[in-house]
């Protein structure tokens, strides 16, 4: 039996749908696949990347509160994020696209 995406603390209907869209369909697999890759599936299916959602992740398989994450712990997901983002949300846009991208005007492929 699989538990919906929606049981893990700190994520709801919106991050399910998201989850779905990228092919994640249970928590089980959301929890084998780790933050990281989920992330990075979620943003080759069109979720936008944002920081905060991506340590959200992070903390709620963690199983902590979606704000435990505070200094230097959240400065390395900054630098996580940042390479999760680059490698899988920029890549193959040139520099006008991304740039158009950075203030909404491009198109998700």
């Amino acid at each position: 039996m699989k538990t919906p995406v929606s049981s893990i603390r700190n994520l709801g209907p919106a991050m399910e749908t998201a989850c779905a869209r990228a092919g994640i369909d249970s928590a089980e697999m959301l929890r084998a696949l780790g933050a990281d890759e989920t992330y990075s599936r979620l943003l080759k299916s069109g979720t936008r990347p944002h920081f905060i959602g991506y340590y959200v992740l992070v903390m709620a398989l963690q199983n902590r509160p979606w704000n435990d994450c505070k200094g230097r712990e959240k400065e390395a997901l900054r630098k996580r994020f940042d390479k999760i983002k680059a490698e899988s949300f920029d890549k193959g846009l040139s520099d006008l696209e991304t740039a158009l991208d950075a203030i909404g005007v491009v198109e998700r492929r």
